[in-house]
């Protein structure tokens, strides 16, 4: 009976999840190598969209202002929330961590972690990248800052340009921006398929039996500081605003569910603006720019991660920190969060990074490697979930902005 009252869509939705638990508890091969076939054309066509996306929302948008000013007025609001939440989830992701003190039950021998130095680029080299020596070259290295940096830059020159000029430029970037979207809703038409798959491959790998004891302090302490961040932080704050958590995070779910499945925040992206425009009531300006930029810079789940991770596996090598050294490690988990692309296993890198720069042992990592998975799934549908509170408070004090000139100007 309550199936039936569902819509088509949480029918097939239902359905999908109802037979991935059935395929993933089957253990069949066929099965198996079926849904990750499924899984990994979905991710495929999620990323195939996903650039052009940041890019053209953000052109579109931004060259259909009046001004500069209105894009440094969005741009400026949505840094401040993002500073702020994530300079919030990595403070609490420290006293969580010195309240449990994890140290005390790691591992001493752990499998090592094949990690290839070329692919964890140092930060200087990683900011030198955001300016692309070519307008493709973002596009074919995958670089999200590189594709936001030349989106602002071409954003800002079209808005120098003579109206005429502008207008034109605007209404061809719409016009592809429109086209891209078209394709998104044609592969979301396809998410059924895609939740069966990763519910398959989910819950194979649950029941591939991995020891927790050892780390079990240490997945505790990120675990509750990313419940933290999203149960009470993020509401707080939307209470502080006058705003609904549970009608955001309703109206959200869908981009929510696709994030916590895909590990990919910059995958959820299509979803996200289609949610927080149809069901959040965001206008198209804000959620085109708001979502892109949040998506790049905004990691607070990732912050917590970085900040727990680096600590742990340091201080179980031996290495201490002073109680300023500590808060310290606040700071360098928000610009480090700030600075990772939306991509699956990203935390894990870049905590990678931290540590082989500290010439810190990686073995540990290799305890922690197979619980990311799961890790990743929360981390990700937190970040999105993050990226919906700043857009939708974005939205709120821009609508409250419009109003007081409006009675500005009426008197």
């Amino acid at each position: 009976m309550f199936f039936k009252k569902l819509s088509r869509q949480s029918q097939s939705l239902a359905a999908a999840i109802l037979l991935g638990l059935f395929a993933g508890y089957a253990n069949h091969p066929t099965m198996d190598a079926a849904a990750s076939v499924v899984s990994e054309i979905f991710i495929n066509l999620l990323k195939l969209v996903s650039l052009p996306i940041i890019f053209l929302s953000i052109v579109s948008t931004a060259s259909g202002m009046d001004s500069i000013d209105e894009i440094k007025s969005i741009g400026k609001k949505v840094i401040k929330y993002t500073l702020l939440t994530t300079v919030i989830a990595a403070t609490f992701a420290l006293i969580i961590f010195v309240t449990i003190d994890p140290v005390r039950s790691v591992v001493s021998k752990a499998p090592p972690v094949d990690l290839e130095s070329g692919s964890l680029p140092g930060y200087m080299h990683y900011l030198i990248n955001i300016i692309p020596s070519n307008i493709i070259q973002p596009f074919s290295d995958n670089s999200v800052i590189g594709v936001l940096f030349l989106a602002m830059l071409l954003s800002f020159a079209i808005l120098s340009l003579p109206q005429e000029k502008r207008k034109l430029l605007n209404s061809f970037f719409s016009g592809l921006y429109a086209a891209i979207m078209k394709i998104t809703t044609w592969i979301v038409q396809l998410m059924p398929f895609a939740i069966w798959a990763f519910i398959t491959l989910f819950v194979k790998d649950v029941r591939s039996g991995m020891e927790m004891k050892s780390i079990a302090l240490y997945l505790a302490c990120v675990l509750i500081a990313n419940l933290v961040q999203a149960f009470v932080v993020l509401p707080i704050l939307l209470k502080i605003k006058k705003m609904s958590p549970v009608k955001i995070a309703w109206g959200m779910m869908p981009a929510l569910s696709l994030a916590f499945f895909s590990k990919s925040s910059s995958a959820a992206l299509p979803m996200a603006m289609k949610c927080a425009e149809e069901r959040v009531s965001v206008s198209r300006k804000v959620a085109s720019f708001s979502l892109p930029l949040c998506t790049t810079i905004n990691m607070n789940a990732c912050a917590a991660f970085i900040l727990t991770t680096v600590l742990f596996v340091s201080m179980s090598n031996g290495i201490t920190y002073t109680p300023a050294e500590l808060v310290f490690w606040i700071f360098i988990a928000t610009i480090a969060a700030v600075g990772n692309a939306g991509v699956p296993m990203g935390c894990y890198f870049i905590s990678s990074a931290f540590l082989a720069a500290m010439n810190v042992p990686l073995n540990i990592l290799g305890v922690i490697l197979p619980f990311y998975a799961m890790i990743d799934m929360l981390e990700t549908a937190i970040n999105v979930w993050s990226d919906s509170c700043v857009t939708a408070i974005v939205q709120k004090e821009m609508d409250q902005e419009e109003s007081a000139a409006a009675i500005v100007s009426a008197v």
